[in-house]
């Protein structure tokens, strides 16, 4: 299989919706795309599960638009699947690349080569983080929120929460926005630092937000909260009222 990626040098790394938007908010989904380059083959992975959670985070690309709108916020977002590369993981980290993912084997990331591995970095990984970066550095965003989705289950186990925050206990807004969407929906639907707790694993936010100085908001929301236009409409109304 061919390590090269003729069409990502040709084609944008990401989208971005509403770039010269007033919102203090910045909307990034780091992993709202399915899109696999032609010459990577579908990284050997059959079309069903390209289309299942492990490719992209499902339902994050109607949400972040819709709460686009909603805010008038600038929305950037990957539209390369994150089985290509992982935008929310270091270039270093195991899972940045992977070669297996609940359960499923990626054929097409095994073995690769480092100039492979770079090549996707400097076609699909740093040219997203950039934009992120021009961005806040131009403002007027001052806050970034990253959106996320999570399985409904993950090895067999059931997970009941319609959404989580997750956070470092450092993030004034983060604990806010706990509060408001649990007086929503009630403590046990929203969870604090559920399904995933914010740690090593996590890039954008704490690349993005230490250096700055800046508050965040990073979002799980389940992905059968998302499934449709009507459940991203109602999951974007819910969220940017917690955010006003």
């Amino acid at each position: 299989m061919s390590p090269d990626l003729p069409d990502v040098a040709f084609t944008p790394a990401f989208d971005v919706l509403r770039p010269a938007a007033p919102s203090r908010y910045l909307l990034v989904g780091d992993h709202a795309g399915l899109a696999i380059p032609p010459g990577l083959e579908g990284l050997g992975v059959g079309p069903a599960d390209l289309r299942r959670h492990i490719a992209c985070d499902l339902g994050v690309e109607g949400l972040g638009s819709e709460l686009s709108r909603r805010l008038d916020a600038t929305f950037i977002h990957q539209r390369w699947s994150r089985l290509v590369i992982d935008c929310n993981r270091h270039p270093d980290h195991p899972g940045s690349i992977v070669t297996e993912s609940d359960g499923t084997r990626v054929p097409g990331n095994a073995n690769l080569s480092a100039e492979a591995r770079a090549l996707r970095l400097r076609a699909i990984f740093e040219p997203y983080h950039a934009a992120i970066a021009a961005a806040l550095d131009a403002g007027p965003a001052t806050t970034l929120v990253a959106l996320h989705s999570f399985t409904p289950a993950m090895q067999r186990q059931a997970r009941p929460w319609r959404m989580g925050v997750l956070h470092r206990a450092d993030s004034a807004l983060s604990l806010r926005v706990l509060g408001r969407l649990r007086a929503q929906l009630g403590a046990a639907a929203v969870g604090d630092n559920q399904p995933y707790q914010m740690d090593g694993t996590d890039f954008t936010v704490p690349h993005h937000c230490d250096p700055r100085g800046i508050d965040y908001l990073e979002l799980e929301v389940r992905q059968d909260e998302l499934a449709d236009p009507a459940g991203c409409t109602a999951m974007a109304a819910l969220i940017a009222e917690a955010l006003s």
